[in-house]
């Protein structure tokens, strides 16, 4: 059976596959939420949810620099790749050893339509279809939250040395827009590196948020940035729930709720 990725790249499957290789964390979660535990036989290192698979599920790498070798072992049926956390070379490589799903998020919609074409490919339509369901009914009780909340602005940072920050046709950004808040470096490309002494005059925020990843953020580099905004508040954030798409969107609305009690 031939399917269509969200590159639109086109690969067959002869059959169900019943050994599956994720090379993305969000969406190693979503497989064990889909009930695929048992066709889950290689992961990274970064994939940390469920937490039992990091010694149930063999280790094949990171994200951006896999074991081949160990990969082949494992005689894949199909890889799960994504556009932004792992890289052109990587999928071309991997094509060699089995057909390979690429995602590419950028937001909700992604999400939902990334949750269905999984659901096809594993024959779990009826799973995928609940968590599709609960994330469109979380993500409508979240709208109606926030609907007389006033806008704030916000800068996302993910990284330092140098200062990294969450810029436009991001997931992050499209999840900070739904939650009322405007990214002061939305106009920079995606992941603009940038100057934080410059940060009052590039868009002054309100709140200065402080991404718990990929870059572990301590205190230290709070009061660095606070130095250089003018009343803004600055905050640890949860990555997690700003970044992972896939099932992990659904407990996502929560946090938000109790991130804005926590602002007001």
């Amino acid at each position: 059976m031939e399917f269509t990725d969200q590159l639109q790249r086109t690969f067959t499957l002869e059959k169900t596959p019943k050994r599956i290789i994720s090379l993305v964390p969000s969406q190693t979660e979503l497989l064990y939420d889909l009930g695929l535990e048992d066709a889950v036989v290689g992961i990274t290192k970064f994939c940390v949810h469920p937490y039992h698979f990091k010694s149930t599920k063999t280790i094949v790498g990171g994200t951006k620099n896999i074991k081949i070798e160990k990969i082949k072992a494992l005689q894949p049926d199909i890889i799960l790749c994504n556009k932004e956390e792992n890289t052109q070379e990587i999928v071309e490589t991997l094509e060699k050893i089995c057909p390979v799903h690429v995602s590419d998020i950028k937001t909700i919609h992604d999400t939902l339509e990334m949750i269905s074409q999984y659901g096809t490919m594993f024959k779990c339509n009826t799973e995928a279809s609940k968590i599709n369901q609960k994330i469109l009914f979380h993500l409508k009780d979240f709208q109606a939250f926030v609907k007389d909340i006033p806008v704030q602005k916000v800068a996302y940072f993910i990284w330092r040395k140098p200062w990294m920050a969450a810029g436009k046709d991001t997931f992050i950004n499209h999840l900070l827009q739904l939650c009322k808040f405007e990214n002061i470096y939305e106009s920079l490309g995606r992941y603009p590196e940038v100057a934080i002494e410059n940060i009052r005059k590039e868009g002054d925020p309100d709140i200065v948020m402080l991404s718990s990843e990929p870059y572990p953020f301590k205190e230290e580099h709070a009061f660095e940035l606070g130095r250089h905004t003018h009343h803004a508040k600055t905050i640890f954030v949860d990555g997690e729930y700003f970044s992972w798409y896939g099932s992990r969107l659904a407990k996502a609305f929560d946090y938000f709720k109790k991130l804005h009690k926590r602002l007001a």
